[in-house]
């Protein structure tokens, strides 16, 4: 295959000789003809039987098998896929959870599963008048078919949005606290599982009532990223990129941060939305969130933090703005519609199952889909390729009046290589990137 080949795939097969293929290969769901992308492939496609929405996504490998587990936003609980053959991916089940509340988060290690619950907004489907459930379950994985619920734990408030179970005794949450405006970081430990108790908090000046207000809104997005001997974090907590230090697990201090807002500040609510950090190569991957649709907000930002010095990090790079493929009826994608602009990134590193950062950054963008970048020269990012869903057949799940078009929401690597991603209208894509710098996948 030529390199021009290689680097722009546009699939849209008629639909007799695509059934045919799908057909022939034995996909469970037709993969959506339309797809379009650079340095990538689509591989498979679930449609979680009728469930868009799904979000957050964890993955478990159990002897010769492979379970994801999706939140999701509309539907009350979680979706079990089993993508051994990402060909063919297999619907296993939809785990229930309570009503009216969003369950759009799981994280686990090992046979823990931890579900986040969260009063749903009442213009994505919430309904004031009508109680809630929040906080989080626990569940027990060890089968992964077949989840058990061990025990709940509740904030008091309005639940628990994105949380980090990295393994062992603490989960680290993003939580509301009674008192308190936004999100702060919860910590709970979770030795017995059956009975988790809180241990510890932190919050940024200014969230506690009686605090001077402060110049920028405050909050912690989540997840907390844990260093590898356990003893600080990295966290996305607006307005700042903070490290913490951990080794006083119920007092946690400050070891240094960079405050983004201003200038970035998403739509009213937080300029920081993810980080990861590379913790061999003394870098964070940081981001904010898009939330206006057709970018009427500030300007949203991707970009590399040089965290060599803990104390004193500082903005090195920022990531090229992506520009929409040749040919397409809009000159940028702000004109496309709907949100554009940096969302998640192949988070669940802790995981053994999950791919861990090289010189790749993963990042969903929203109305542009999954995009690549090469981080080879951190001075210097590159966009290294790209993958849009076609554009949506109808709309999905109760929410405001906007845009119909494909929004991108979350994106796992698996140490084989595939590439999962979720459509807010679509459903589960399973891809794999073709281009340069790839890890070596380390699993089969």
């Amino acid at each position: 295959m030529g390199k021009s080949a290689r680097m722009f795939r546009a699939i849209a097969l008629p639909l007799a000789a695509a059934s045919m293929f799908y057909t022939q290969t034995g996909y469970a769901d037709p993969i959506p003809q339309g797809w379009q992308a650079s340095n990538m492939e689509a591989v498979g496609y679930s449609d979680l039987e009728g469930r868009p929405g799904a979000f957050k996504l964890t993955i478990k490998h159990v002897n010769d098998k492979w379970y994801l587990f999706m939140g999701h936003l509309w539907n009350y609980g979680f979706s079990i896929v089993d993508v051994t053959d990402p060909k063919n991916p297999r619907y296993v089940k939809f785990v229930p959870m309570p009503t009216n509340n969003w369950t759009i988060q799981l994280t686990h290690h090992d046979n823990l599963l931890i579900a986040a619950m969260e009063r749903q907004i009442f213009s994505w489907g919430g309904d004031p008048s009508k109680p809630f459930s929040e906080g989080v379950i626990l569940f027990d994985i060890s089968d992964p078919e077949n989840p058990k619920e061990l025990s709940r734990w509740k904030t008091g408030a309005t639940g628990t949005h994105r949380n980090s179970y990295p393994g062992g005794q603490y989960a680290f949450l993003s939580a509301a606290m009674p008192g308190h405006t936004g999100n702060i970081l919860r910590i709970l430990d979770v030795s017995d599982p059956k009975n988790p108790k809180e241990v510890g908090q932190w919050h940024q000046p200014g969230q506690k009532e009686g605090e001077p207000v402060p110049d920028a809104p405050r909050g912690f997005h989540g997840p907390l990223n844990l260093s590898p001997d356990g003893k600080s974090a990295v966290m996305a907590y607006s307005p700042s990129i903070v490290n913490l230090d951990l080794s006083d697990i119920a007092h946690p201090k400050v070891i240094g941060q960079l405050q983004m807002s201003p200038p970035f500040l998403s739509a009213g609510s937080q300029s920081l939305h993810t980080s990861l950090p590379l913790w061999d190569r003394g870098l964070i991957y940081a981001n904010s969130e898009a939330s206006a649709e057709r970018c009427n907000e500030t300007l949203n930002f991707a970009g590399l933090i040089d965290n060599r010095n803990p104390a004193m990090p500082r903005l090195l790079s920022m990531f090229p703005l992506p520009q929409p493929p040749k040919g397409a009826p809009y000159k940028n994608f702000c004109e496309k519609g709907g949100r554009f602009g940096p969302h998640n990134t192949n988070q669940e590193i802790h995981l053994p199952d999950v791919e861990k950062p090289g010189n790749l950054i993963y990042l969903t963008y929203f109305n542009a889909g999954l995009r690549v970048f090469n981080i080879k020269d951190p001075i210097q990012p590159v966009e290294s390729g790209w993958f849009m869903p076609p554009q949506p057949l109808k709309r999905a799940g109760p929410q405001p009046p906007n845009d119909l078009v494909s929004q991108v929401e979350d994106v796992l690597v698996d140490t084989r290589g595939y590439i999962y991603i979720d459509d807010k209208h679509w459903g589960l894509w399973i891809i794999r990137y073709t281009g340069e710098d790839q890890p070596a996948p380390t699993a089969k």
